[in-house]
Order: C-alpha cells, then structure tokens, then sequence
C-alpha cells in the first residue's frame, strides 16, 4: 500500500515537559489505522502536530509526499487531512445540516470571485447538496434540522465525522469515535468508518476501546512516554510484554 502520512523525528514539549520524544510511525492508504497508549502516551499531541493545532519543535509531517510541516489547520485541511475532536465541537443551536455546511472547503477569494462571476449560488447549492449526501450517508437525515445541542452522544459523534467529510479529506484523524457511546451506536459508527475507508478514505484513530480496535483496526500503533513502542496486528501487540507493561506492569491485557 502506497504510504499517505509519515512522521519522522516529532518532537514537542509544553513548559519543559517531553510530550513526543521523537516519534516516528507512517499511515499507509487505504487503512484504518489504530494509534494507542496508555494515557500520557503522546496520542493527542501527536494529532495536534499532525493536524497543525500546535507545532512540533522538530522533526517533520510529511503528508500525500509532502512537508506540511508547521503548516495552518486550514491550509492542511485543504490538503485533503482534517481531524475530529474527542469532545464534539457541533455548534449547538445551529441545525445538524447548518453544521456541516460550516465546513464546506472554501478556497481563499471564493467569495470576491462568486460575485463577479455570479458562481456563488451554485457553489453553495453545491455544498448543500454534498450535506445532504453526508447526513444520510450517516444516519443523519432524519434529525438534518435538529438543533446539533439536542443529539444523542452517538449522534454528535457522527456529526463530527461528518463535519471532517465535508472537507472532502485523504485522510481523517479520528480521536475517540465512540467515546461515551452506547454499543448499538458505537457498532454503527464502526461500519461506518469501514465503508468509509472502502470508498478511498483513510483514518488514523486513536480509541481506548480496545475490542473495537482488534475487530477495525490494522495495523495498531502503539505508543508510551512519548515514542513508538511497536506496531503490528492487534494480537501482536497485544501479546508484545512491552506493550503490556506499559499499560499496567503485567502480563494482563485488557
């Protein structure tokens, strides 16, 4: 598999604490990817770097073959890598439909240009059009003029998946998908991210779920105290003794 995301080197540390300490892993197309650790492993400040929230103090993201290094969120959005949040960031008295048209790509100068070539109103029945595609390839439609503040859990969870769909995205960097989510709706959101990933969409998820991860995920990634510790199916690292003792000083997995 042609590789999409490689990391090499990252590093990163807040007020003299070594969050990453020169981690390096890759994410091939065409995968869904599990990036887990114990909690302090590293996980979310690595998405951060990736995904351009913060930047790293050293190495490199390169990402589709390219070094998007220290770039904007916006401007790697626009390069087809987009992420979700753990915590869901819906506008909550905008409907669900409103919600993912917030995140429709936008170019800079679209809108000076709409107006003098009178492309704006098919450009925006163009995203609507795309939201509505999303909303039921989700689930969604049947609560599209909901208020996104009245959602299930679940329901959030979704919309936050579909919010980064609508940047139209190579890869999607999914923290926690089913984080509080009852196991009906997690097994959805799972199928999901498997049609997903078999229509051309690529994930990097980092999940504490770890069923989840043995039944969705290959390969798995795992992380402490800020490096890569191993990678490999999930019964390989599940049965790699590093791997257990990182997680709790056993031989036990759970």
């Amino acid at each position: 598999m042609t590789e999409l995301l490689r990391v090499e080197g990252l590093t990163r540390s807040f007020y003299g604490v070594r969050a990453l300490r020169g981690v390096d892993f890759c994410v091939r197309a065409g995968t869904i990817t599990a990036l887990i650790g114990p909690n302090g492993a590293g996980k979310t400040t690595a998405f951060q770097c990736i995904s351009g929230v913060v930047p790293p103090d050293g190495g490199r993201v390169i990402f589709a073959g390219q070094d998007v290094t220290g770039w904007r969120p916006d401007r790697i959005t626009r390069a087809g890598l987009t992420r979700t949040f753990q915590i869901a960031r819906g506008i909550s008295r905008l409907s669900v439909l409103d919600n993912l048209l917030l995140y429709a790509p936008r170019q800079p100068g679209e809108g000076v240009l709409a107006a003098l070539v009178n492309g704006g109103a098919a450009a925006e029945e163009a995203a609507r059009v795309r939201a509505i595609a999303i909303a039921r390839r989700l689930n969604l439609l049947r609560v599209a003029n909901n208020a996104a503040g009245a959602l299930s859990g679940g329901q959030k969870k979704l919309l936050e998946i579909g919010r980064a769909l609508m940047a139209e995205p190579r890869l999607v960097l999914l923290d926690e998908p089913i984080a509080g989510v009852n196991p009906t709706l997690a097994e959805e959101i799972a199928d999901h991210l498997r049609g997903l990933c078999q229509d051309g969409i690529t994930f990097l998820v980092i999940e504490h779920h770890m069923d989840l991860i043995a039944r969705l995920c290959h390969p798995v990634i795992v992380m402490a105290e800020g490096r890569r510790l191993t990678e490999g199916s999930f019964a390989e690292v599940a049965a790699d003794r590093q791997v257990q003792d990182a997680y709790m000083g056993s031989r036990r997995w759970a």
